[in-house]
């Protein structure tokens, strides 16, 4: 089994910033692709940002120029560094790793509030 770990949310200010941090932890031998999405309440959840194993990132274009996702392969934990924050990045923000091998599976962590003020 593979458990993800979250941390790193909180309460900010407009204009504030945060750093969430995921790891991976279990029987794992390479994870293809880690990412995080988020969901405010009464939204569907969306991809926020991901990035694969080669180091290949994806954004959403509201958070593009703002956030920065990045990976320690070795630690198997996945970053996002959040600048510029937004009353509208208000969510719970879900760590997502997939294709993690043996056997390229799809994990979920369990979510970490952000709340930003205006």
């Amino acid at each position: 089994q593979v458990q993800l770990v979250e941390s790193g949310g909180g309460l900010v200010q407009a204009g504030g910033s945060l750093r969430l941090s995921c790891a991976a932890s279990g029987s794992i031998s390479s994870i293809n692709s880690m990412g995080w999405y988020r969901q405010a309440p009464g939204k569907q959840r969306e991809l926020v940002a991901s990035i694969t194993s080669d180091s290949t990132t994806n954004y959403a274009d509201s958070v593009k120029g703002r956030f920065t996702i990045s990976r320690d392969n070795a630690k198997n934990t996945v970053y996002l560094q959040m600048n510029s924050l937004k009353p509208e990045d208000t969510a719970a923000y879900y760590c997502n790793v997939r294709g993690v091998r043996p056997g390229w599976r799809d994990y979920w962590g369990q979510g970490t509030q952000v709340t930003v003020s205006s």
